[in-house]
C-alpha cells in the first residue's frame, strides 16, 4: 500500500485505516475499525470511529489512507546504544562454556566496552550509535531512551550523555537519557567498591545534573555489581539533584533491590528475573512500572523468567524494551522484543503492544505526553501494513511498519 503524503496543514483529519490507541480499558487494544483522528498542530484534537467525527472538524482538511493499522510510535524504554566496540569474541567465549558472571569476574564484560568506550571521540561515538537507533526508527521508533554506564569516570559519562543528546538532535525521534555511572566497578577502583560509589555520588552526579544531561538516574544492583546500600545511596542524591530513578534489578540474583528502589519512587525496576512477592507489592504500591528485557533472557540463555503471574496479580504494569547493549542483548527490533515476551515471558500481543507503547511511556513518565492515541496527546503515530494490532508480535523477522507520524508531521 502506499505511504500518506506529508501534510503541513495545522489542523486536519486523518482517515481511511484501523487504529490501536492503546487506551487502557474498554475495547482490547483499544481497537476502531475506519477510525479517523483530528490533529491541531503537535496535538490530537479528536480520535474515533470516522462515521463519529463531529461536524466542527468538517471544514478541516482531510487525508485519506487506503487501509492499515495506526498505533502509538513506539518507544524504547531501556538501552545502552551509545558505546565503544563490541563484544562478539565474548559471545563466543559464552557459547564455549563460560558464563556472564565468570566474564565480569576476570575484567571482561563491560570492562571491555569501559576500555573501548573511554578511547572513542564523541563523534565516534555517535556514528557507530546511529546504524542502531535507525534500525530502532525503521520499526515506528518516536521515543528512546539512552543510559551511559560505559565510561564510569566523569569525563567519560559526560561525553556519552552528550553523545545520546546529540542523537535526538540528529534524528526524527524523542531521546531521554539516564545517567549510569553506577553500572560497574571501573579497574582504577578494584577493590574499593565504596570509594567509586564516593565518586558517583560527589562528583558524577553533580556534574550530571548541573550540566542538565540526563532525565534519569539508574543503576546495577546486582552481586557483581553495587549492593542496595551502594546504589541508594545514589538514588538518593539523584533524587535530590531532581533526575528521575530507575534501576536494574533482581536480574541475576535476588538483591531486594526492586524493593529499595519503588520505596524511593522509582519510575521503573527493570529485568526482574529474581523478584520477589514483597518486590512486587512495594512496586505496585508506588506505582513503579516493571521493565521486562527479553532480548537479554535470550541472549545470555536464561532460565529463570521474570514472575508474570506475581507483576499481573498485584497491577503492576509491563512495559518491554530491547535493552540493547553490546554485551546481553545486541538486539535492535522493538517487534522481535514483542515476539521474545509472548514466545519466551507468556504476554500476550495485547500485552507486549502495551509494553512498548502506553506502559513503556510510563517508565520513562511520558504519559502525558505519549504512549496513546487521544485528545491532548503529542501526535506520535506509527502506520502499519496490517489489519490487527495482533499481527504486529506475531512474525519473527519481518517487518510491516510503513511511515511515522512526530509531533503531527509524516516522517517518510
Amino acid at each position: 500500500m502506499e505511504v500518506p503524503h506529508h501534510s503541513d496543514a495545522r489542523q486536519w483529519v486523518l482517515k481511511g485505516a484501523h487504529l490501536a490507541s492503546m487506551v487502557k480499558g474498554g475495547a482490547s487494544y483499544g481497537f476502531v475499525e475506519n477510525a479517523a483522528i483530528a490533529f491541531d498542530g503537535a496535538r490530537i484534537a479528536w480520535v474515533g470511529e470516522a462515521v463519529a467525527l463531529p461536524p466542527r472538524f468538517s471544514d478541516w482538511e482531510i487525508e485519506t489512507l487506503f487501509g492499515g493499522l495506526l498505533t502509538p510510535a513506539l518507544i524504547d524504554c531501556h538501552t545502552h546504544i551509545v558505546y565503544g566496540g563490541n563484544r562478539a569474541a565474548e559471545w563466543e567465549m559464552r557459547l564455549n562454556g563460560a558464563s556472564y558472571e565468570e566474564i565480569a569476574r576476570t575484567g571482561g564484560g563491560i570492562l571491555s566496552t569501559v576500555a573501548a568506550t573511554r578511547a572513542a571521540s564523541e563523534e565516534e561515538l555517535i556514528a557507530s550509535a546511529r546504524p542502531r537507533l535507525d534500525d530502532l526508527m525503521a520499526e515506528g521508533l518516536g521515543t528512546i531512551e539512552i543510559k551511559s554506564g560505559y565510561g564510569l569516570d566523569v569525563k567519560s559519562e559526560c561525553k556519552m550523555l552528550r553523545a545520546a543528546q546529540a542523537l535526538g538532535r540528529q534524528s526524527d525521534v524523542e531521546v531521554k537519557t539516564s545517567f549510569l555511572g553506577a553500572h560497574a566497578l571501573p579497574n582504577e577502583y578494584a577493590g574499593r567498591a565504596d570509594a567509586y560509589i564516593d565518586l558517583v555520588v560527589g562528583e558524577m552526579l553533580p556534574e550530571v545534573a548541573k550540566k542538565n544531561l540526563a532525565d534519569y538516574c539508574d543503576g546495577f544492583c546486582e552481586n557483581i555489581a553495587f549492593s542496595p546500600a551502594q546504589i541508594r545511596r545514589v538514588l538518593e542524591k539523584a533524587k535530590d539533584l531532581g533526575l528521575g530513578l530507575r534501576l536494574h534489578a533482581e536480574q541475576l540474583s535476588s538483591q531486594d533491590g526492586a524493593q529499595m528502589a519503588a520505596e524511593l519512587g522509582a519510575l521503573s525496576c527493570d529485568h526482574l528475573e529474581y523478584v520477589d512477592e514483597a518486590g512486587v507489592l512495594a512496586m505496585a504500591k508506588a506505582g513503579t512500572k516493571a521493565v521486562l528485557l527479553p532480548g537479554a533472557f535470550y541472549f545470555l540463555k536464561e532460565t529463570k523468567k521474570p514472575p508474570i503471574d506475581l507483576l499481573r496479580k498485584h497491577g503492576v504494569d509491563m512495559a518491554l524494551a530491547s535493552d540493547c547493549n553490546p554485551g546481553s542483548s545486541p538486539l535492535t527490533s522493538l517487534l522481535l522484543a514483542m515476539n521474545m515476551g509472548c514466545t519466551l515471558f507468556g504476554l500476550t500481543p495485547e500485552e507486549a503492544l502495551a509494553g512498548v507503547t502506553r506502559v513503556a511511556a510510563g517508565a520513562l513518565g511520558l504519559t502525558a505526553e505519549c504512549g496513546t492515541l487521544e485528545i491532548g496527546k503529542r501526535a506520535d503515530l506509527a502506520l502499519w501494513d496490517v489489519d490487527h494490532p495482533g499481527q504486529l508480535a506475531y512474525p519473527v523477522g519481518a517487518n510491516p511498519h510503513l511511515c511515522r507520524m512526530r509531533a503531527g508531521q509524516w516522517v517518510l
